[in-house]
């Protein structure tokens, strides 16, 4: 996808969380049914999961809070200067 934009227009933010907190936040049931086999090539279970290799964030969404996570991309939004928000107040300007 990266190939498919101009230089600088594609990011990628990588949310990084384990299989087992992937699971247990499926309330859609998809991680149990690829596991008994309903849903075949299910990335991570019977596909292989292969990270991004230059994400240009990546947020620990398994360990940190729904807060810092939302906070981190925030901040490195307003760094590229993409977006003008106080992530504490959650206002654009």
């Amino acid at each position: 996808m990266r190939q498919l934009v101009p230089a600088g227009d594609f990011i990628e933010i990588y949310c990084q969380a384990s299989l087992d907190i992937c699971e247990q936040r499926d309330v859609k049931g998809l991680y149990k049914r690829a596991r008994s086999g309903e849903i075949p090539n299910f990335t991570g279970i019977s596909s292989p999961y292969e990270p991004p290799e230059q994400a240009e964030v990546t947020v620990m969404t398994g360990t940190d809070s729904l807060e810092d996570s939302v906070e981190q991309v925030i901040r490195f939004l307003n760094e590229r200067g993409i977006l003008n928000c106080n992530a504490e107040t959650s206002q654009i300007h």
